[in-house]
């Protein structure tokens, strides 16, 4: 591979890193929470909003979903559970196993972050034109479609070396 990286990709990783570093640092994680009046750690947001996409699983499941250590998703539930956030279930499929659903203040809980999430969004780009909003829409979805893609493919290469 040339050590010579084309400006657009140079660019593209720059502004990715800048979109990481605002939307992972603590101070607008709390904005959002305190904004949705939902009082959770960064780490369980995730976690709420797999259960509300995906519905109940089991939290091998999910540990694997997010690409997180299995403890961590277990830390995080045990929260969640005292919360009130989620409850366990007994898995239809293995009567052994238990899942993990969204209670109803789960649900509630997940549905304010997003509304909380949106106004953010909306009041920032809020002098973007619809057009303009819904093509970067389409080109972040395009661009995380084709990294789960090809890191599905680098994980499939690691796996055959």
């Amino acid at each position: 591979m040339s050590s010579r990286v084309p400006p657009d990709i140079a660019e593209i990783e720059r502004a990715l890193s800048r979109v990481a570093h605002m939307l992972t640092r603590f101070r607008q994680h709390d904005r959002t929470v305190v904004a949705a009046g939902v009082p959770v750690d960064r780490a369980a947001v995730p976690l709420l909003r797999v259960l509300a996409e995906e519905g109940p699983m089991r939290p091998g499941e999910m540990a694997a979903r997010l690409a997180v250590e299995a403890p961590h998703v277990t830390r995080q539930l045990q929260r969640l559970e005292a919360a009130g956030y989620v409850e366990r279930v007994p898995d239809p499929d293995d009567r052994r196993c238990l899942r993990v659903t969204l209670s109803r203040a789960g649900a509630d809980a997940v549905e304010s972050i997003r509304a909380s999430g949106r106004r953010w969004i909306s009041d920032a780009l809020a002098d973007w034109s619809p057009d303009d909003r819904e093509r970067l829409a389409g080109l972040v979805h395009r661009m995380v479609d084709d990294f789960e893609a090809h890191s599905g493919s680098r994980d499939a290469e690691t796996a055959r070396n």
